[in-house]
């Protein structure tokens, strides 16, 4: 390790926070928000162009949110930067 990380960990020692804090991911927070009971929810993806291929109900699918749930709901809050 260089000497000046070694300093610089040192210092953060000193401090009183061990670790760094976590920082939170811009793309997840722009994509995603929370709802009033904590779930998470955004918009489906691939609805951007070429809609001439798709059926109707494909197209009217695509216009519903996505909740997400579960596993993946706990990592995303924790990339929003909440626990």
């Amino acid at each position: 390790m260089p000497a000046n990380r070694v300093s610089l960990l040192a210092q953060q020692a000193s401090r009183g926070r061990p670790m760094p804090k976590m920082k939170s991911k811009g793309a997840v927070k722009k994509r995603f928000r929370r709802t009033k009971s904590g779930k998470l929810k955004s918009n489906r993806p691939h609805r951007g162009h070429m809609h001439a291929i798709r059926s109707a109900g494909a197209k009217r699918a695509k216009r519903k949110a996505i909740i997400t749930t579960g596993t993946w709901a706990k990592l995303l809050q924790r990339m929003m930067g909440g626990r």
